[in-house]
C-alpha cells in the first residue's frame, strides 16, 4: 500500500502525493484552469497530467530533484542552474498567454499595502521595511510581458543529470516581467544569478532583479504568517530583507 504524503496543505489549496501521483485539490477552479492550460502551451517540461475532477487534478511526478529550497545552499551544479536559465529562456520567448496578468498599478498598490502592514503590525523594523521599499522601486517600471511562470521559486525546477526535467505548479502563470522569474528563481541564492543569466543568455538588470527580492518578500510574508510558514527562517524572506541593508 502506497503511504499519502502531505506535500502543502493550507486554507487555498492542498497537494497530496501517493507514489508517483501528485492531488492537487483547490477550491478556485480559474486558477486550476489556468494551471492545465499554461502547462500544456509551455514549451518546457511539465507534468503530465493524469486526469482532473474538479475540484481534483491529478499530476504525474516529475524525474530529477528540486533545484533546492529557500533556506538552504542549493547542492545543485552550476551547469544545472545555468540549464535553469535556458529554461526560463525558451519560456520567455514563447507566445504570450491570452489571459491577463498583473498589472503595475496592482503590484504597487499590494507593495504600499503590506508594507503598512508590516510596520503597523510590529512584525519588521520601520527603517528595514523602508530600505527595501526603496529597493524594490527599481522593479516597479513599465515591462514587455512575456510567457511567465509567475511563482518560479527554485523548489518548483526539477534537475536530473544537469538537465531540466520538469517544472511544476504554473497557478500563477501569464504574461508578465521576465526579470520577475530570474528573480524569484534566485530569491535567497544571490550566488547562483550569474550562472542563470549565463544561462538565459540575455542582458539582465541587476537592480530590477534586486528590486524584485525586496518586492516578493515584502509582499509574501503576512501570506506565509498567516498560512504557518516562517519567513524569519534562516534564509528565508527576512534575511532576504536584511541583505538589502
Amino acid at each position: 500500500m502506497e503511504q499519502v504524503e502531505v506535500v502543502v496543505a493550507h486554507r487555498d489549496c492542498a497537494t497530496l502525493r501517493v507514489g508517483d501521483v501528485f492531488l492537487k485539490v483547490d477550491g478556485d477552479q480559474a486558477r486550476s484552469d489556468i494551471e492545465v492550460e499554461a502547462m500544456a502551451r509551455a514549451p518546457v517540461p511539465t507534468p503530465e497530467v493524469l486526469w482532473r475532477t474538479p475540484p481534483a487534478l491529478a499530476l504525474a511526478a516529475v524525474p530529477g530533484a528540486a533545484l533546492g529550497r529557500l533556506g538552504s545552499p542549493s547542492t545543485a551544479s552550476s551547469a544545472a542552474w545555468a540549464a535553469a536559465g535556458a529554461m526560463v529562456r525558451r519560456l520567455h520567448d514563447a507566445p504570450v498567454p491570452p489571459w491577463p496578468g498583473k498589472g503595475l498599478g496592482d503590484i504597487a498598490a499590494r507593495l504600499d499595502e503590506e508594507c503598512e502592514w508590516l510596520v503597523g503590525s510590529g512584525t519588521l523594523p520601520a527603517d528595514l521595511v523602508a530600505r527595501n521599499r526603496e529597493v524594490a522601486e527599481a522593479a516597479l517600471r513599465p515591462w514587455t510581458p512575456v510567457f511567465a511562470h509567475g511563482d518560479l521559486q527554485l523548489s518548483h525546477v526539477f534537475v536530473e543529470d544537469d538537465e531540466v526535467t520538469g517544472v511544476i505548479d504554473w497557478t500563477e502563470a501569464g504574461p508578465g516581467d521576465a526579470l520577475f522569474d530570474l528573480a524569484v528563481l534566485t530569491l535567497g541564492q544571490e550566488d547562483r544569478l550569474d550562472d542563470v543569466v549565463a544561462g538565459y543568455g540575455a542582458d539582465v538588470d541587476l537592480d530590477v532583479i534586486r528590486g524584485w527580492w525586496s518586492l516578493r518578500s515584502l509582499v509574501a510574508i503576512r501570506w506565509l504568517v498567516e498560512h504557518g510558514f516562517d519567513p524569519g527562517a534562516p534564509g528565508c524572506e527576512i534575511d532576504v530583507l536584511r541583505a538589502r541593508m
